[in-house]
């Protein structure tokens, strides 16, 4: 029998005569993990499957349609002076206000409004990161105002009401713009939640609908289609306006007899979309794609 692995084995165990008996090929101790540290099978799960309960879903199409619905046209009274700045007034939405950036953006551009002012959101714009909201038209004043439309100064639909001055003599309040930047892509909100990330300028609550008063007077047929949020056959704009908000797109056209007509488009398909033809002012046919 060969001899060579007995030699080993006799060198092996002379290396080793100098280490204690009780400590030869011993590790340090490792303690236990205690029942806080070890995963559960839902954390292996969410793993495994890549979810993270950080990731904040984006804001979706409908989540916008909604904000346009019940924010644009909205009045509200203004609880810091708003800046006339032509660029907009930036500021961190869901984080601290910056005092100090409004007094310096006031001081150098000046006042749009002062604060307990009556003002109307006239449009919402998305971005990426951002959602500007115009106020009386916005800085640059491309928006209209609906002169018609009375201010509801109580709440409960008890407080007094002031029609919004039409004499073209009349100058109008400048305009201001406000841009809240969300750091990050639009997260999911409700028209509730952006009227709260807009109450570092904006309180909603006091205030009657800007057109809660005026739509009272209207026919029946009218009135509860604007309370549905529904377009008609037979509304004129500024009621198509009440009922659903700005449009997303608008689409003039000439029919085949010559005249002129517009559609305002809400929604973008394969989603809910609905198209609302006017012909010299007045709806002529409600379409809505899928039925």
């Amino acid at each position: 029998m060969p001899r060579r692995p007995y030699l080993a084995i006799v060198i092996l165990l002379g290396a080793s005569a100098d280490v204690p008996r009780g400590s030869a090929f011993r590790t340090s101790p490792i303690d236990p993990p205690s029942a806080d540290t070890l995963p559960t099978l839902s954390d292996i799960f969410l793993s495994v499957m890549g979810h993270d309960d950080n990731k904040q879903t984006p804001l979706q199409m409908q989540a916008r349609l909604e904000i346009v619905r019940y924010v644009d046209g909205e009045f509200a009274r203004a609880v810091r002076p708003l800046p006339a700045d032509k660029k907009g007034f930036r500021y961190q939405a869901r984080a601290p206000f910056n005092d100090g950036q409004l007094k310096q953006d006031l001081t150098s551009h000046g006042f749009a409004a002062n604060a307990g002012d009556t003002v109307q959101v006239t449009d919402v714009i998305f971005r990426e990161k951002e959602i500007v909201v115009e106020i009386n038209g916005g800085a640059r004043r491309h928006g209209r105002l609906l002169d018609h439309l009375q201010i509801g100064m109580g709440g409960g639909g008890q407080g007094e009401s002031t029609p919004a001055p039409k004499q073209p003599g009349i100058q109008r309040p400048p305009g201001a713009t406000l841009i809240l930047d969300y750091g990050a892509t639009l997260p999911d909100m409700s028209p509730d939640d952006l009227k709260h990330d807009l109450s570092a300028f904006l309180n909603f609550s006091n205030l009657h609908s800007a057109a809660v008063n005026w739509v009272e007077t209207l026919p029946p047929e009218f009135k509860d289609a604007i309370k549905d949020r529904r377009a008609v056959v037979g509304m004129n704009q500024d009621m198509v306006l009440a009922a659903l908000g700005h449009p997303d797109k608008k689409v003039r056209e000439t029919n085949e007899q010559g005249d002129e007509t517009e559609d305002w488009i809400y929604g973008n398909p394969p989603a809910k979309t609905i198209f609302v033809t006017f012909l010299n002012d007045k709806v002529t046919q409600v379409k809505q794609y899928p039925q």
